[in-house]
């Protein structure tokens, strides 16, 4: 079965950065659902558009066609006595942007009475190359197409 709009694709990937270190090498399968449902980079979807299982390809994303450009404006200090307890460096926090709409900010430091947060997804700002395996493909279920994902084993569970 070819890629095509409304197919649930199962991949194997890595990515790594622009000089080739590995930052995921994909030890589970990715599934998603292919059609513009936001489940996967679209130019992913348009590189595996047409194809079938055991295409293999690799690409190349600038920031702005993967994570997005690193935004300084999310980086930002609270005072510790605001801080929950029990989060540590490399932990995350839930907060609001400017526009009331939800961040997940990563904890950079505590440094005295100061906590570091930035609000950019950790690979924001980074050309990344991701090889990618086509596994499998199937029309994806009524069911799926209507909740905009793939359900099941390395899918959305509800």
């Amino acid at each position: 079965m070819k890629i095509d709009k409304d197919s649930a694709v199962t991949l194997r990937f890595t990515v790594a950065d622009a000089s080739g270190k590995v930052i995921d090498n994909g030890t589970e399968p990715m599934v998603y659902l292919h059609g513009g449902y936001d489940n996967t980079f679209p130019k992913i979807e348009e590189a595996l558009q047409g194809q079938e299982a055991g295409y293999q390809t690799t690409l190349t994303l600038s920031p702005e066609d993967s994570f997005g450009e690193r935004d300084e404006a999310l980086v930002t200090t609270i005072d510790k006595k605001d801080f929950p307890p029990g989060v540590k460096v490399g932990g995350q926090l839930q907060g609001r942007g400017d526009e009331g709409q939800d961040i997940v900010f990563n904890v950079l430091k505590i440094k005295g009475p100061v906590v570091h947060l930035d609000g950019n997804h950790p690979l924001a700002g980074k050309t990344l190359r991701f090889s990618v395996k086509v596994i499998d493909v199937r029309a994806a279920t009524a069911e799926e197409i209507a909740h905009k994902h793939v359900h099941g084993e390395h899918g959305h569970h509800h």
